[in-house]
């Protein structure tokens, strides 16, 4: 499979889609945040300044996803049906787990959609922390599993 989002002279250009089905399309996926354990307990227990640590980083997510192709150049503007971002804290190893699931009917996949979801949601968490500590580091976001399309299902693989 070659590269689409180039014509024959090499110029960047949105792939046209106009002659696709519309299918329904879903994308999972997930992305990191390791902090300190102060952290994991004061979001536990509700008491940074900046309020509500998980449901504010919900909110950028479902926001971020609606926001796609205004921050990727040449991502398609989809009809999204349903964002949904999820949480777990594993406080063995002071980490939260960000998960999106992004859903539509539409002509290309909305991939794009939940990694931007899962980034932005781990940057708002980032945002509301960064005053107890800056020694944060966000990793792994990657797609867990796409379903819909012509290229058909995705299911990550742990290497």
């Amino acid at each position: 499979m070659g590269f689409t989002h180039f014509d024959e002279d090499g110029n960047a250009i949105m792939v046209d889609v106009s002659d696709k089905e519309i299918t329904k399309r879903t994308a999972y996926a997930r992305g990191t945040i390791q902090v300190n354990h102060e952290i994991i307990e004061h979001i536990k227990n509700n008491t940074i300044e900046k309020g509500d640590v998980l449901g504010v980083a919900r909110i950028a997510g479902i926001m971020a996803a609606k926001k796609t192709s205004d921050m990727i150049p040449l991502c398609h503007i989809l009809m999204i049906t349903n964002v949904t971002v999820d949480f777990e804290i594993d406080e063995e190893i002071n980490q939260i787990h960000a998960f999106a699931t992004v859903k539509c009917k539409g002509k290309t996949g909305v991939e794009m959609e939940a990694l931007h979801a899962v980034s932005v949601t781990l940057l708002t968490i980032y945002d509301m922390c960064k005053a107890i500590s800056k020694e944060m580091e966000i990793k792994n976001i990657h797609l867990l599993k796409k379903t819909g399309g012509k290229s058909g299902e995705f299911n990550w693989q742990e290497k």
